[in-house]
């Protein structure tokens, strides 16, 4: 009988190991855990798969379609789930910028802001106080500074900001992990801080690789509480200077209901990256400017992080969650300028001293129990006793934070965010509703919820194919990835995006670039992105190489315009129907003067300002594709083309213009514009 015992755990335990040693060797991201629906909504396998391309990913690169459909749409949506796909490729050409992986402290020390150097040089007696601004001699006067840079070894900040740009752009045109890098880009824009804000500027960077793209899949209340304890976000909504009062003169709150769009639109974003009034520095970097409680943060996290501003708070809530979070501040970073505001306490205090005397420092977030309202506060029912021990004065806040993410209003408002993104610009009711309440049962872990939003019925309805609006953003780099572009220098991209309406990193305001296609398209936009994609498929943006005999090699050589546009329409838009579309795409290239209108465009100088309007106005009419051939007037255009036409039979003939036409007027047309 013992033996008979001893023979069945044996095989138990056999059973078992076999296992969980199956466990480890599947690969997870081939295991399908569900089905998507796609067939009951009519679609082929081909066209389910683009439009997953569509949503999760830049836009599809030559032959990825065919792809997806070979390992199978939930086996790729898994991949992307995982976001584990090796990018060599990628971080060879990211190894380029030295600034990409300094902790914020290094950033402060080689890329010390302009104001900063400045001052410096005046205290070394490089350059005098007077000339600042006001040089006769300005080259010579830059010189200088450059020249005490060097001996110095400092950086520009600005050639920072430039290779953050470039990151960007290079990892969203060429990451495998395209659904990581999409919301990325999601929540960056959800938790928004700006360039513009000087006084956050150089945490950016960190704040993106280390609070944002690792948490991206992950669960919310992880990211929100990253993202209140980052510098970035803390001098960027100012609760780094928000101060309690002394225990013995506390507040006596009073209830006022929050304005429905009090939050956003009150607050001033002040600074910018080239700051150089002397007294802003003592403004900014001694703890003693205190001007008592802060609510910026409070009423941000409330109103555009978790509840919404439908989400059932009051002013009363706002002043209390900012009483709460008093004392959240930054680590001293750097000797000089922002992020050493805490550096005189903290030598006073000793290094090895802090956390028996109840300091919280998490990397470069400090909690500093003396600036903590020890008072009770109440924040939408939820009690916070009044008391004066330094660990249940952190845990506040932290508990705080996590009630609000766990909120029922939280789970719709960041259901109804990600069905916008991800689905329509007006997303139905119960699909929000099924989103939220997975967000709920998963403790707000984004996978699920995403899961939720690809496997339901909404998303694979006929209705919400291609119902998005490209932002600039999106239809530059969907444009690289179609043409396969090999993008040398991105920047004179960021440029284009730049004219085309998104300056990225520079949106002034915490609500981040709106979401809806209505505000992307006006007719100055229509004619830049036309233009755009004229420039990017002839080879005039710089530092961009495309080469389009190679991405249809496959394809049989033609000359006339309806055969190159075919191919061109398969290539950049698969699985659309195009006929009438291609019908007059063809009208247009065999057109003298859209041929005059485009030989002109891409022959134009390649330099491109960046001065844009940030927001574009809205409500053009027109279609698109034809606004910049439209844009000159008739007799104008009629005159060039009389000139012009000994040369457009020659310029008509040559393939390579013809094929570089035809793929222009694709991107520019709607249907590329559309997601």
């Amino acid at each position: 009988m013992k033996k008979i015992l001893k023979i069945c755990c044996f095989f138990t335990l056999l059973t078992g190991s076999l296992y969980l040693l199956s466990s480890f060797l599947i690969n997870p991201g081939s295991v399908s855990i569900y089905k998507f629906p796609y067939k009951r909504a009519g679609l082929t396998e081909r066209q389910a798969a683009e439009h997953l391309l569509s949503r999760f990913s830049y836009g599809a690169t030559p032959g990825q379609v065919d792809s997806v459909m070979k390992i199978g749409l939930e086996n790729w949506f898994n991949q992307q789930l995982n976001a584990d796909l090796p990018d060599d490729s990628l971080n060879k050409r990211l190894s380029v910028y030295d600034g990409l992986k300094l902790s914020n402290a290094e950033v402060c020390s080689q890329y010390p802001p302009g104001f900063v150097i400045r001052s410096m040089a005046i205290k070394d007696s490089v350059i005098s106080k007077d000339s600042v601004n006001k040089a006769v001699d300005k080259k010579a006067f830059n010189l200088q500074l450059r020249a005490y840079m060097d001996k110095k070894g400092f950086k520009s900040d600005q050639d920072l900001y430039k290779q953050f740009i470039n990151q960007k752009i290079l990892r969203a045109a060429y990451t495998r992990n395209q659904l990581q890098e999409v919301m990325t880009d999601f929540w960056f824009n959800h938790f928004n801080v700006s360039f513009f804000k000087g006084e956050c500027a150089q945490f950016i960077p960190a704040y993106e690789r280390d609070v944002i793209r690792p948490n991206v899949l992950g669960k919310f209340g992880q990211l929100l509480l990253a993202s209140a304890q980052s510098p970035a976000m803390l001098y960027y909504l100012d609760n780094f200077t928000s101060v309690g009062p002394p225990a013995t003169n506390l507040p006596k709150p009073k209830a006022k209901p929050v304005a429905a769009n009090e939050g956003a639109d009150m607050m001033m974003m002040g600074g910018n990256n080239d700051t150089t009034v002397p007294n802003k520095v003592k403004t900014l970097t001694k703890p003693a400017n205190v001007n008592g409680l802060n609510e910026n943060y409070a009423r941000e996290v409330m109103e555009l992080h978790t509840l919404g501003v439908e989400g059932g708070y009051t002013q009363q809530d706002v002043t209390q969650a900012a009483r709460v979070l008093t004392g959240w501040t930054v680590y001293p970073i750097s000797d000089n300028a922002y992020g050493s505001a805490m550096k005189g306490l903290v030598a006073k205090i000793g290094e090895n001293n802090l956390a028996q005397k109840g300091y919280v420092r998490e990397g470069d977030f400090l909690f500093t129990p003396n600036r903590h309202d020890q008072g009770e506060k109440v924040v939408l029912g939820h009690r916070f006793p009044a008391g004066s021990d330094p660990a249940a004065a952190y845990q506040e806040g932290v508990t705080l934070l996590d009630m609000l993410a766990h909120q029922p209003a939280t789970a719709k408002f960041i259901s109804r965010k990600l069905a916008v993104r991800f689905v329509s610009d007006a997303p139905v009711q119960s699909l929000i509703d099924r989103m939220a309440k997975s967000f709920t049962d998963h403790d707000g872990d984004m996978k699920q919820v995403l899961i939720t939003l690809v496997t339901s019925r909404e998303f694979w309805d006929k209705k919400t194919l291609f119902s998005k609006t490209k932002s600039p953003f999106e239809l530059a780099i969907s444009s690289v990835r179609g043409l396969n572009a090999d993008v040398k220098d991105p920047y004179p991209l960021f440029s284009w995006i730049s004219r085309m309406g998104q300056k990225i990193y520079y949106y002034q305001a915490p609500t981040g670039f709106p979401d809806r296609g209505k505000y992307w398209i006006n007719t100055g936009s229509l004619l830049n992105r036309m233009d755009f994609s004229l420039a990017l498929a002839s080879g005039q943006v710089s530092g961009v190489k495309v080469n389009l005999n190679k991405i249809t090699a496959k394809q049989q050589a033609q000359e006339n315009a309806e055969a190159i546009i075919n191919t061109y329409s398969k290539l950049l838009l698969p699985e659309k129907k195009l006929d009438q579309t291609n019908k007059k795409l063809v009208d247009l290239l065999n057109d003298p003067s859209f041929l005059v209108k485009a030989n002109n465009i891409v022959r134009q100088d390649k330099t491109v300002s960046t001065a844009v309007s940030e927001k574009p106005e809205v409500g053009a009419s027109g279609d698109m594709m034809f606004m910049s051939a439209t844009s000159d007037s008739k007799s104008k255009v009629a005159e060039t083309v009389e000139k012009q036409k000994k040369n457009y039979e020659m310029f008509r003939t040559k393939r390579t213009a013809m094929q570089a036409l035809a793929a222009g007027i694709i991107i520019g047309s709607p249907e590329f514009q559309q997601r």
